[in-house]
């Protein structure tokens, strides 16, 4: 493999962190054994769990959490990085019972370099009638993050903030070569937008997507969309899953993309101040 060989883990993530890791931990093996240095997960790699009273009951500090703290000693012993895409985590806030969304970026040696709370949570009433508040469990974050790795930089996301194309922007803009998307899709919202919204997000920023994603039918009744995909920043589709399987995606990426993509279309120098549209009168 030539290039960063980097790898994006599909999951189908249990309810229980414990489960979690033994769901994620051997599909973790099997990328490092192949040859990646960069390795992903999607989001909730921990556990998915939407039933309110068992979920209070299942998570815990970051710090004390099994996946986490055993997929930090993981990526210790295998010499990789590792992007937790997302765990759920108490949030730490007093008097704010609810979650973390939280992606952690973990070293070679097991240290967590980087966070990032997930901005925009996902308040949505789907046209197939499916209703999602994840804001009454999710404490949504406050800023954004980006993280130096030895192949560039790379901006976090998660999920839902892909469809904020500013956020993705701003991260280019800090100049981020890599934007994870880790994602727990919706089966309509993927099957409609997913595709379609990594290579807008490549395109505009001039970077590479890489967007590993849950899949399938979990433990708490909901259904995911799969298709772990990795983007150019030309918006190349260059490796994706066609399924909602667990499973492993190989890519290998030519960073000198980066430069030569944005040297054609410099859209991030084009920025220009402007007066907001006026109201109308009614």
């Amino acid at each position: 493999m030539s290039g960063l060989p980097v790898t994006l883990i599909q999951t189908r993530t249990p309810a229980t962190a414990e489960a979690g890791l033994a769901h994620v931990e051997p599909l973790i093996r099997q990328a490092a054994s192949e040859g990646a240095k960069l390795i992903l997960t999607p989001e909730g790699t921990n556990l998915l769990e939407q039933r309110r009273d068992r979920r209070a009951a299942a998570i815990t500090d970051e710090d004390q959490d099994p996946c986490v703290v055993g997929l930090r000693r993981l990526a210790a012993e295998l010499d990789v990085w590792l992007l937790i895409g997302s765990a759920i985590v108490r949030s730490g806030h007093t008097g704010d019972d609810r979650a973390a969304n939280r992606s952690l970026l973990i070293d070679p040696a097991g240290a967590i370099v980087a966070r990032y709370d997930k901005l925009h949570v996902f308040d949505v009433d789907l046209p197939n009638g499916e209703t999602y508040r994840e804001s009454a469990t999710i404490r949504p974050g406050d800023s954004a993050a980006v993280a130096d790795t030895p192949w560039g930089r790379m901006g976090l996301t998660v999920c839902y903030d892909v469809r904020f194309p500013h956020l993705f922007r701003q991260l280019a803009k800090a100049n981020a070569a890599l934007i994870a998307v880790p994602a727990a899709f919706t089966v309509p919202t993927g099957e409609a937008h997913w595709e379609t919204l990594l290579r807008a997000r490549a395109i505009e920023t001039g970077t590479f997507v890489l967007a590993p994603a849950q899949g399938g039918q979990h433990e708490d009744g909901r259904r995911t969309w799969g298709r772990s995909t990795v983007i150019s920043p030309w918006g190349e589709v260059i490796a994706k899953l066609d399924h909602d399987d667990p499973g492993v995606l190989h890519a290998s990426l030519d960073l000198s993309e980066v430069a030569r993509a944005r040297a054609a279309i410099p859209a991030l120098t084009h920025d220009r101040e402007y007066a907001p549209p006026q109201a109308l009168p009614q």
